[in-house]
């Protein structure tokens, strides 16, 4: 997990490195900005929630540990977490229209029988991977689970960018095939 970029750029973010800081941000501010609206259902109060929480992630990261989960994770569950308490603040009836505050604030996870089935599905697609080569899979994981580009990981594998595409796209289509049996 510590090799992760944007880990390396909360270490950075930590010892109060403000060029660290603009390319957290501009590498992770659209996706946290997503979680905000999302939940807060208006872009100005969204935008505003944005700021704060980029003040809580330069005054935090310190508290950040590599160790125990994915930083992009980190980041989600600060947004997440601030939005809540932005949409719990708002005086009442200050809600957006036809939306009242348990539907603002449910827990928009799975429910159990969810997780489970998911779970199940995570063990079969765990075995899939298991069957490509090992590059591959991984290339797969950071793709699609860690969100890195195409080109971060032509770049990681040190392949072109075009190779990098084939190789996502076949073992797309060997996971599919797999999963299918």
């Amino acid at each position: 997990m510590t090799d992760h970029p944007i880990a390396h750029l909360l270490a950075r973010v930590a010892l109060n490195d403000r060029a660290a800081f603009a390319q957290l941000y501009s590498e992770t501010s659209a996706k946290l900005f997503a979680i905000c609206l999302r939940i807060l259902k208006d872009k100005r109060d969204a935008e505003d929630a944005l700021q704060e929480i980029y003040i809580r992630v330069w005054h935090r990261a310190a508290g950040f540990d590599a160790t125990a989960g994915s930083p992009l994770g980190w980041l989600n569950a600060v947004a997440r977490n601030h939005a809540i308490d932005r949409l719990r603040a708002r005086k009442p009836g200050s809600l957006p229209d036809g939306m009242d505050i348990a539907e603002a604030i449910a827990n928009s996870g799975p429910t159990p029988e969810e997780a489970a089935m998911t779970a199940s599905d995570g063990r079969r697609i765990d075995g899939c991977l298991s069957e490509l080569d090992l590059d591959r899979a991984d290339a797969i994981r950071r793709a699609y689970v860690e969100g890195e580009s195409y080109l971060e990981l032509a770049e990681r594998f040190s392949v072109p960018l075009n190779t990098m595409r084939s190789w996502l796209r076949r073992s797309l289509l060997s996971l599919r095939e797999c999963l299918s049996r």
